[in-house]
């Protein structure tokens, strides 16, 4: 399944590239609920080298990770949707 790149996620993607971090500094402060929205949660994840985030859609809870590569092209609008898979229960 697709979702579109809302204003809510292009937020937290914007947030990301201010912190002007390698992939290597991201992972030396991993954390799973650095960003939390109304309708995201996620962080980096070390192991994945990728931000790891869930989101409800119609009361179900979807997964998805994205690279920082992934991230700068949200941000510059390059990417405007991306794919996501039900969560693992």
């Amino acid at each position: 399944m697709q979702i579109s790149v809302d204003n809510e996620l292009l937020g937290i993607c914007r947030q990301i590239l201010r912190g002007n971090k390698t992939v290597m500094e991201w992972s030396e402060i991993e954390s799973d609920d650095m960003f939390q929205t109304e309708t995201y949660e996620g962080g980096f994840d070390a192991t994945e080298m990728a931000f790891c985030f869930s989101v409800y859609k119609d009361k179900i809870e979807y997964w998805f990770q994205l690279s920082l590569n992934e991230i700068k092209n949200i941000v510059d609008g390059c990417l405007t949707s991306i794919d996501v898979t039900p969560a693992l229960k």
